[in-house]
């Protein structure tokens, strides 16, 4: 069998500068919108979530070739699960190389975008583990997972990058949790007590719904889509995955 794939650790480090870069923005526009807009939350949100929508659209973009801009361990483990008998997707060693540099490059991110504002590296004091931000997170993330593996799906790859780019934009507004949808990134915005903050105490609830959200868009995905799985290389967008054998 011969892969024409990039190596793991060339994957691994789009993964790392990739969600090192989204939390920077995600972060670093926060930061500038409470800095901008004092006292309108409202307009704060707004310039957060245009920020992050233009920001993703063209990371996705930037690092998908290489590999496949997943961003975001739930992707990633989703990948894994739906490849896993066709051997399509990551391989268990692949996920453990995408989740770690994913969670180092967003803890790298949020310590960027700090620095970038000289408002200093300090654990987050913003709780938002309320019963409403949490179904918000199993919403944000099923969704997030179900439009990206029925892409996949469909052969419509391509257009991830600004389907999941608009897509985090509208859950911004539509959910409560404003879509962190993302482990990596629910991690690394504890690093930072400023307007896209988490309190640690919040973090694991985020992330056990988020967990539980990408279940159900891999319930829904399969119910909707039953030969999902054969396309699991092609997720986030397509790259260069595919295996030739003699």
């Amino acid at each position: 069998m011969i892969s024409d794939q990039p190596p793991l650790w060339r994957r691994a480090v789009a993964e790392l500068l990739g969600t090192g870069l989204l939390v920077a923005v995600v972060v670093g526009s926060g930061i500038a919108a409470q800095q901008l807009s004092p006292g309108d939350v409202g307009l704060q949100l707004f310039e957060n979530s245009t920020a992050t929508v233009l920001g993703l659209t063209v990371l996705i973009l930037a690092f998908g070739p290489v590999s496949g801009a997943h961003f975001n361990p739930v992707v990633s483990l989703a990948d894994w699960f739906l490849g896993r008998r066709s051997g399509s997707g990551l391989t268990l060693p692949d996920v453990g190389a995408y989740v770690t540099a994913q969670v180092a490059g967003a803890i790298g991110g949020s310590v960027l975008a700090n620095a970038m504002f000289d408002v200093g590296t300090s654990i987050s004091a913003k709780e938002r583990a309320t019963s409403g931000h949490l179904l918000g997170e199993v919403v944000a993330t099923a969704g997030l997972i179900l439009l990206i593996f029925a892409l996949a799906a469909t052969k419509r790859g391509a257009l991830a990058a600004p389907a999941v780019g608009a897509y985090i934009g509208a859950a911004y507004w539509f959910t409560s949790s404003t879509a962190f949808a993302n482990p990596a990134v629910t991690v690394g915005r504890i690093f930072s007590d400023t307007f896209a903050g988490i309190a640690p105490g919040s973090a694991p609830a985020f992330v056990v719904a988020q967990v539980l959200g990408a279940a159900v868009g891999l319930g829904l995905l399969l119910l909707l889509f039953p030969a999902a799985s054969r396309a699991a290389d092609d997720v986030v967008i397509p790259h260069a995955t595919r295996t030739t054998r003699p």
